[in-house]
């Protein structure tokens, strides 16, 4: 196999999924309940496979199958409970990468409403295409999955 250059960029963009619901309920449901609401399409390993988030710095979210099989979605770095979650991942080359992407995931209290501001920063072989279909699955994960199941 002969030797490419890829070129490397970054790319940034962020987006907005009001909940109604109160702040610690979003949490809950973002951080214990996250195999509930992640979407079918979005699963990696199986169509059977479950997610789960370790919420803590060096935890991480991980979605695995009774077989063994699994996939390492994200690393936890930061954690202020109730209110952010920052995440690190990587984009495998036939997902469009070699990229990482570091994920910034943050609540804020609007009233009885909840804001979620996500900020996804990658950086690696990006294209404005594939940053644009990552911003577009964060959002259809964020209302379709987490927002309607928090909703009820």
């Amino acid at each position: 196999m002969n030797a490419r250059e890829l070129p490397a960029t970054c790319r940034s963009y962020g987006l907005e999924v009001p909940i109604a619901a109160p702040r610690d309920t979003v949490w809950a449901a973002l951080v214990d309940e996250t195999d509930a609401w992640w979407l079918p399409d979005f699963h990696m390993v199986a169509s059977d496979s479950v997610l789960r988030l370790d919420a803590r710095a060096g935890g991480a979210l991980v979605e695995h199958q009774d077989d063994g099989g699994s996939l390492l979605w994200y690393t936890v770095q930061l954690v202020r409970p109730g209110e952010a979650l920052h995440l690190v991942g990587h984009v495998a080359p036939e997902w469009g990468g070699p990229a990482t992407s570091m994920l910034a995931l943050t609540l804020e209290a609007r009233g009885d409403k909840t804001v979620l501001h996500v900020r996804d920063s990658l950086f690696g072989h990006v294209t404005d295409e594939q940053a644009e279909s990552l911003r577009d699955g964060w959002i259809q994960l964020f209302t379709e999955g987490l927002r309607r199941h928090v909703e009820g």
